[in-house]
């Protein structure tokens, strides 16, 4: 390894001997480091070891050989930080500087650093909207996961505590989304990783946003789930710097390990400015291994999917450190459809392991610069609104560790044992976890797979009217969808559909941006992993029309009808009477399809059906 850097060394001393770039320095060993866990890590952080087992004197968490940490210091330009567990230091350094560094024995490797972070948020600005009213969105991020069910319970994250990595908290020491947090000393310690100050209200406001998502409360309502919990805030990230963002996101995470972290929700992720989509297979980026350990240190990383969803070059391609093994990875869903929000990215990872895991509304009610922001997009908001869930989940049970806490949140998710590349297991419930006896699929409804000698037949068919008020309709858009896909004998999906069947005697309404009225009558197929963009926003929906010679059925409205529409008298809540015919509807899968090994699953209406060829 030295041998092929000296030769790069040379290469670049005979072009520019006066360019500095950005380096980890990794060292060979140790030696001579001593360690007191009862000194360095806060006591939470200890008990967290205890309970799931995790040694208190692991060589990982010992100090670097400051012998070697001065040696280096000395020759570079700047040094920039360390790790501990990489047993590495980050510094600045000519070419000729860092081939005299890797003349140390006791330095290992030198590997450049070229990342620069980018923000999962949709929008460079945020419009602020006064609301004085409980608005559509401030409620269906939280009851889309059943979290009215936590509430009622008083599970709101009390004794757990979450680190929030981002760009900045510009007005969350004033905002009055979190009094509450003030008031009783909850955030807890700040740290500027950029500047080595504790000024983290300042530079940008995508992590005040953040923070609501997990915990805020607004005029006496809930943004977040987590309202009791306890945070660390991070800035790891610079307009100005952004090459260093990876070191400082490392350095952020055994900062939340040593302060104690049970959470960390980091909305942030690197693509291209370093990496390939081919790397993005949770082993390649440092903070993809970091936050790995992480996990193995009984902390919960809660990472956004990221926003490539449209993006061709990353269009099936989750963004690092997402694509770890151990982390809960959260894409986004619209509000409108219950379906991936198109700027949301596809998996799976670069080595087909599925991704994202589970996901959550990527259109948010957030804190804005003094009141709440009822349409900020991005996954920037899914991932916070599932770390505000999993504090309530680690809170109803403290004995689980971190991977097992991961595992029944995906459990928990409404698609499971059903998953794909868009949605991974679902949207979490808080339901599996409170026993909760709410009605979990709409009645009258039959869905079959029926097998014969050519096909697999998946068939749904209802004699009754299906009524607007029906508690499972009241909560879940997606009743309408079939999801389906097969699965090859090496795990990997290699077609997935989402169908949605207009079982319905009633129609939606939804007053869009620009006073675009709209009706969801999208029958027939809606996505399609082989085509892209099959799902579009309603809104492009008007303006183009048909998509693959498919006719998206969509009807303009006055806005004044809509307004007469949400103003109607809701049905009596009535038995359902029959229907004249019966509505039958049949996907059909040609076994030719099916090879050896193959897997074909299905979910409707909250049942799940598979076929294995063996």
């Amino acid at each position: 390894m030295k041998n092929t850097f000296h030769t790069i060394l040379l290469l670049l001393l005979f072009s520019s001997a006066c360019a500095q770039e950005d380096h980890w320095i990794f060292f060979t060993d140790k030696n001579g480091s001593e360690f007191n866990p009862y000194t360095y890590f806060d006591p939470l952080a200890i008990e967290r070891r205890v309970k799931q087992g995790i040694s208190l004197y692991d060589s990982t968490d010992f100090p670097l050989a400051q012998s070697y940490v001065d040696q280096i210091a000395r020759l570079a330009e700047e040094y920039i930080g360390e790790s501990r567990w990489f047993n590495a230091v980050a510094v600045s350094a000519t070419a000729e500087q860092l081939q005299s560094i890797a003349e140390f024995p006791f330095v290992r490797d030198v590997v450049p650093v070229y990342s620069a972070m980018t923000i999962t948020a949709c929008d460079d600005e945020y419009p602020e909207f006064r609301t004085d009213s409980t608005d559509l969105y401030l409620l269906e991020q939280l009851s889309r996961m059943a979290g009215e069910l936590f509430h009622h319970d008083k599970i709101n994250g009390k004794g757990i505590r979450i680190a929030i990595f981002d760009a900045g908290f510009t007005g969350a020491d004033e905002h009055a989304a979190f009094q509450h947090l003030r008031d009783s000393n909850r955030i807890v310690k700040v740290w500027n990783f950029a500047r080595k100050n504790d000024k983290v209200y300042r530079d940008h406001a995508h992590g005040r946003m953040v923070l609501s998502c997990v915990s805020g409360i607004y005029e006496e309502q809930m943004i977040g789930l987590a309202t009791g919990a306890e945070f660390l805030l991070a800035k790891t990230e610079t307009i100005f710097e952004l090459k260093r963002e990876e070191i400082w996101w490392l350095e952020a995470v055994e900062w939340a390990d040593k302060n104690g972290a049970h959470i960390i929700n980091s909305s942030l992720g690197y693509t291209g400015a370093r990496y390939t989509p081919e790397q993005m297979d949770g082993r390649t980026s440092i903070v993809s291994r970091a936050a790995n350990i992480a996990a193995a240190k009984g902390i919960l990383v809660v990472n956004a999917a990221g926003n490539s969803g449209t993006d061709k070059e990353w269009l099936k391609t989750i963004a690092t450190p997402a694509d770890a093994d151990s982390v809960l990875t959260v894409g986004g869903i619209s509000p409108f459809t219950d379906y991936r929000i198109p700027f949301s990215s596809k998996g799976p990872t670069a080595d087909n392991r599925l991704k994202p895991n589970v996901v959550a509304y990527g259109w948010a009610t957030v804190a804005a610069k003094t009141y709440l922001d009822y349409g900020t997009t991005g996954t920037s908001f899914a991932s916070p609104l599932v770390a505000g869930f999993a504090a309530c989940v680690w809170q109803l049970h403290p004995e689980w560790n971190a991977m097992k806490l991961k595992e029944e949140i995906e459990k928990s998710a409404d698609l499971y044992p059903y998953f794909d590349y868009d949605l991974g297991y679902g949207v979490p419930q808080a339901s599996y976890f409170l026993k909760d006896t709410v009605q979990r699929f709409a009645e009258y409804i039959t869905f079959e797979m029926i097998e014969d000698e050519e096909e697999i037949r998946l068939e749904i068919s209802t004699d009754r009217e299906l009524l607007k008020d029906d508690a499972y309709f009241s909560r879940f858009k997606n009743v309408n969808y079939l999801f389906y896909h097969i699965q090859d004998a090496q795990g990997v999906i290699q077609k997935y559909y989402v169908f949605d069947f207009d079982l319905h005697t009633y129609k939606y309404q939804y007053e869009y941006e620009e006073d675009y009225g709209l009706t969801d009558t999208m029958p027939e197929i809606v996505m399609d992993a082989e085509k892209e963009n099959r799902l579009q926003w309603l809104r492009n929906a008007v303006e183009k029309g048909k998509e693959d010679g498919k006719t998206l059925e969509v009807e303009l409205v006055e806005k004044e009808e809509v307004a007469e529409a949400e103003s109607a008298p809701e049905q009596e809540n009535k038995e359902p009477v029959l229907l004249k015919e019966p509505v039958k509807k049949v996907i059909a899968i040609h076994k030719s399809e099916l090879k050896p090994g193959y897997v074909l699953r299905a979910r409707f209406n909250g049942e799940y059906k598979e076929y294995r060829v063996e």
